[in-house]
């Protein structure tokens, strides 16, 4: 049985997080008949990470999904080139209106899965868990609430609005709220992991700290994982 299936949205994320899971896990990892852990792409973006992911999940019947990657951050108390895992995501983008205007579709009353009344342990709205039940890591690396949007933030007014939206928000991804829908749906926990490349909004990558940032999610992700074993 796969016990952890690791979802990396891009290649470039892969490359450093998919050798130092497979180094510290040693034959646990990997594709072979037996292995309890395997890494995938889930792809780039809200819609194609919800997508892959849901087929991976129905294809490999995981135990637990853990999605790995990097965000930039919207609170200043996590540093850039740090590594979180986060107990709730967010989906920013869904609702009406944009910048300033925006409403989340919650607000507005709309669910985008309603359940399957009149149990609705399965319903999504704006906000889903994604700190799987079993296992965890120190509670110096939690944080709180991760907000995926279809598009990063741009600038400092962009984080703005979208904090104005979601006051508790302290670093924004493009693939965990997707992702987090599609463990949803099939019923399997979840956990994020993210390594805080950047502050959001800051688009001048000579301030960015990509490889840090992966090196250090990728060592959250591995300590996830044993201790779930």
């Amino acid at each position: 049985m796969l016990r952890h299936l690791v979802l990396i949205p891009t290649e470039l994320e892969r490359r450093i997080i998919g050798p130092a899971i497979a180094a510290r896990l040693g034959a646990a990892a990997g594709r072979e008949p037996g292995a309890t852990v395997r890494v995938e792409l889930c792809g780039f973006g809200i819609a194609v990470a919800a997508a892959r992911a849901a087929a991976l999940v129905a294809t490999l019947a995981p135990a637990r999904v853990l999605l790995v990657g990097i965000a930039g951050r919207m609170d200043d108390r996590l540093p850039v080139g740090s590594a979180w895992r986060f107990g709730r995501v967010a989906c920013h983008g869904i609702g009406a209106g944009a910048g300033a205007g925006f409403q989340p579709a919650g607000s507005l009353g709309w669910r985008q899965w309603p359940g399957d009344p009149p149990d609705d342990a399965a319903a999504i709205g704006d906000v889903l868990p994604c700190a799987a039940a079993v296992g965890g890591p120190p509670a110096e690396s939690a944080a709180d609430l991760l907000l995926t949007a279809c598009a990063a933030s741009a600038t400092v007014a962009d984080v703005r609005d979208r904090l104005a939206a979601f006051p508790a928000a302290a670093a924004e991804d493009m693939e965990g709220f997707g992702v987090a829908a599609a463990c949803r749906l099939a019923g399997v926990p979840l956990d994020i992991v993210r390594g805080i490349s950047n502050a959001a909004g800051d688009r001048d990558p000579a301030r960015w700290r990509v490889t840090a940032a992966l090196e250090a999610a990728a060592d959250l992700a591995v300590r996830l994982v044993e201790e779930a074993v």
